[in-house]
């Protein structure tokens, strides 16, 4: 079998053979045919051609298999990646809060009178949430449900403004099919336009209209900010430093996960995974930084490599 997204397998020493794949080509530049792009060379496509979908998979099955019998399980941290929200270049600037984007694209929301109850979505407008806003119509165009840009986005803005609400944090606890139903759940009434995985095609939407607003990867809109400008987060707006800090709060770390007990039996696995935390690979100057890899803090990087040297197992995960 030929592929250039195989991340790892599973050996289970009988005639077949559980084959993990996750892309990579959300960081190419397009020299190795791994974009959808007419002419890619040259190009980053972060994100347009992959938007995490495969690699959230990944990191899932790796959580699986914590907690159901797969043992001394191996964490790589490997650097930071932000999510953006974007509108045209040379508009009015936005800053939003994580719970304005909820109350903005959430399928169902809390009553105003303070009951424990949602209701369908009523905001029309940005205005509609807070007077401060720009008394514009909520349109945000972003990627659709297969995404793991999507899953992500859903994670750090509706389910913290869901959140926000004692008696919905409280019934992640109670009925997890319940909570994910009020909480994740976005809007199905036009305010939330989905794109495909295309985040080209989001830029060119944005750049023909005032008052929509777009949501990609940080790289993504550090290469098209002739283009575009970011909306800022509860003051902050994404840069590369306070997406590594967590100051800007639509940001994530990223990991790639390995069985140790597959080092000695799975060839080139301890040398792969030393070469992925290398300076080399992931340092200040590494290529992966070139491809767009938002890089770990010098001593996140010095413990990396440490723990991957050593084969340092991670705690359990929990439920």
């Amino acid at each position: 079998m030929y592929s250039q997204n195989v991340a790892g397998y599973l050996d289970n020493g009988a005639a077949n053979t559980i084959v993990i794949g996750a892309h990579y080509d959300h960081l190419g530049l397009g020299y190795d045919h791994n974009s959808l792009d007419a002419n890619p060379e040259g190009k980053i496509h972060n994100g347009a051609d992959d938007n995490a979908s495969g690699t959230s998979g990944v990191i899932e099955l790796a959580r699986y298999f914590a907690e159901n019998g797969v043992k001394e399980v191996v964490e790589m941290p490997v650097g930071y990646d932000g999510l953006t929200i974007a509108q045209i270049k040379g508009a009015a600037p936005m800053n939003l809060t994580r719970e304005q984007v909820y109350l903005a694209l959430a399928k169902q929301i809390p009553k105003k009178n303070g009951e424990e109850s949602l209701i369908d979505n009523p905001n029309k407008l940005w205005s509609d949430i807070d007077k401060s806003l720009p008394a514009t119509k909520i349109e945000v165009m972003g990627p659709p449900p297969s995404s793991g840009t999507r899953d992500s986005f859903v994670e750090l803005t509706l389910e913290y403004g869901c959140k926000s609400y004692a008696w919905l944090e409280a019934l992640e606890k109670i009925d997890k099919d319940d909570y994910s139903k009020k909480c994740k759940s976005i809007r199905e009434d036009g305010a939330y336009i989905e794109a495909g995985e295309n985040d080209n095609l989001i830029v060119q939407k944005l750049t023909a209209s005032k008052d929509l607003l777009g949501v990609f990867g940080y790289s993504f809109l550090e290469e098209n900010l002739d283009k575009v400008q970011a909306v800022s987060i509860e003051g902050v707006k994404p840069t590369a430093e306070s997406v590594s800090t967590g100051a800007y709060k639509l940001s994530r770390a990223m990991f790639v996960y390995m069985k140790k007990g597959h080092v000695g039996s799975v060839p080139g696995m301890h040398e792969f995974a030393k070469e992925y935390v290398s300076d080399a690979s992931m340092g200040e100057d590494g290529y992966l930084v070139d491809k767009g890899l938002i890089p770990l803090h010098k001593k996140e990087a010095e413990k990396a490599r440490a723990d991957i040297a050593a084969l340092t197992v991670m705690e359990p995960l929990t439920k």
